[in-house]
């Protein structure tokens, strides 16, 4: 029998079958044991076979192979990752700028990834609704950066409705995830966009101006027509995963077009002389803050390093 993995809790997974049941999952024993390094073999959005027990429940026997998928380094087991969602069109990151801010390098490290993995991102800037004027520029300054290097951005309020339509208007026939902090509001956007959906959403710790993490799990709605929306639970940190030294670089948009300059074929763009994005960096053509979330990755190889907040 073969289905969609729509929730998974971390101990069971609900698959939608074919002909539309919808069936509690567990994985084989021996599943774990064919190298994937991951805290969760199995997530949403991937597609199945299942073998169903006498107590009608099933066992998940093996995964089709996927188109893509969303993945971080495991925030307790660093040598392992935790994937995300799988086979999406697209992904919405939703951004804050304050109440809680959102860094640029969390951002940028979630774009790498998703470059890596063939990931197409948008970005949500949330709340505008709570800015003060320069925060609101601020705002407009990254929503500048990021169109330009060629990531569509969004302005809305989640509370208040803008730009609501926009974005339910982009769901159809499309498996969608949301993702970002905790706290973002990406609950109260996912109610605003279908208010059926219910959910949950919490209070921003104003003592720690962070999120608390109100979805405890992933799980995915249909929405519109044939498309798909992947709620999950807020993320602290984003630590790459399998990420090479020499591949980072590539996962920068403008930092791979402007390394094709260098003078050096397998220049890290750190220290060598005539690289290209350096002097990229240093006549503004390339952010600084983009350059340093870069070399920010760079370091993610030494042990310890993604116990940082990003």
């Amino acid at each position: 029998m073969h289905g969609l993995v729509i929730r998974n809790t971390g101990s069971w997974y609900q698959v939608k079958t074919d002909d539309g049941r919808l069936i509690d999952c567990k994985i084989k024993g021996n599943f774990r044991l064919k190298g994937i390094r991951s805290t969760n073999p199995v997530a949403v959005g991937d597609r199945v076979d299942i073998v169903l027990n006498n107590e009608g429940t099933a066992f998940i026997t093996s995964i089709d192979d996927r188109k893509n998928y969303i993945v971080r380094r495991s925030s307790n087991l660093s040598k392992q990752s935790h994937i995300i969602a799988a086979n999406l069109d697209q992904c919405f990151l939703v951004v804050t700028v304050n109440y809680p801010e959102t860094s640029t390098i969390f951002i940028d490290r979630f774009l790498a990834t998703a470059e890596a993995y063939r990931v197409p991102v948008s970005l949500i800037f949330n709340k505008v609704d709570r800015y003060n004027d320069d925060e609101l520029r601020y705002l407009d300054g990254l929503v500048n950066l990021y169109e330009y290097i060629g990531y569509p951005c969004y302005k809305v309020s989640a509370v208040r409705g803008e730009g609501i339509d926009e974005i339910r208007s982009l769901l159809d026939h499309r498996v969608t995830l949301f993702s970002g902090n905790s706290g973002v509001g990406k609950s109260t956007l996912i109610n605003a966009i279908h208010p059926d959906f219910q959910a949950r959403t919490g209070e921003i710790s104003e003592y720690h101006n962070k999120g608390m993490h109100t979805t405890t799990f992933s799980e995915m709605f249909e929405i519109g027509e044939e498309g798909y929306l992947i709620d999950t639970p807020g993320i602290k940190g984003f630590g790459t995963f399998d990420m090479s030294q020499e591949e980072v670089g590539h996962y920068f948009k403008e930092i791979f077009q402007y390394s094709a300059q260098c003078k050096y074929g397998n220049c890290t763009h750190v220290h060598e002389p005539g690289c290209a994005v350096r002097k990229a960096v240093e006549e503004h053509l390339i952010s600084e803050s983009r350059y340093l979330s870069y070399l920010n990755i760079l370091e993610d190889e030494h042990e310890g390093k993604y116990r940082a907040a990003y």
